[in-house]
């Protein structure tokens, strides 16, 4: 299975590109879209809809993991958030991508073990899981690499209780 994780930010969109063969996990690609705070709200929603749409269709992924949306003490950075992330949705929704869609505590929980991982936890675990030689940068990037994994490991789980169901 192909998974492209998002991270989705206004300002940063981190995404990354994760393939999954049984148990195991690797790599395939990640970056990250920038805006700039200057440029029309429409342009830079236009240009997270356009990069990820490019993306979708070199790597050609078969499911989108995407972080939701953590208000934390920043309330007024949520709906930039929001925005980038509907933008994201669109685009994979516009592919045929099914969606899978994860707290931030989820995410680290399934990565690290943890939903109280810190970002240097989560950067260890995502590096050596997915036998990477450096860490992932920015970490937007890291991020999303850490979504792909996680709808990975809980698709994974999920499949292996159905199978021992129908037994």
């Amino acid at each position: 299975m192909v998974i492209l994780g998002v991270d989705p930010g206004l300002a940063h969109t981190g995404w990354g590109i994760v393939e999954t063969r049984g148990s195991v996990c690797r790599a395939r690609a990640y970056g990250c879209v920038e805006t700039k705070a200057h440029e029309p709200i429409d342009m830079r929603l236009g240009r997270i809809y356009d990069e990820l749409s490019r993306v979708i269709q070199k790597y050609e992924p078969t499911a989108l993991s995407i972080e939701g949306i953590y208000f934390g003490q920043n309330v007024r950075s949520a709906i930039p958030t929001a925005q980038a992330r509907g933008a994201a949705i669109v685009a994979c929704s516009k592919a045929g991508l099914t969606v899978g869609e994860y707290t931030p505590m989820q995410i680290k929980q399934a990565v690290v073990g943890t939903g109280s991982a810190d970002k240097a936890q989560v950067m260890y675990m995502i590096r050596s899981v997915l036998a990477l030689d450096h860490e992932p940068h920015p970490d937007h990037a890291a991020d999303a690499l850490a979504a792909a994994v996680c709808h990975a490991n809980l698709t994974r789980t999920e499949e292996l209780g159905k199978r021992r169901i129908r037994l």
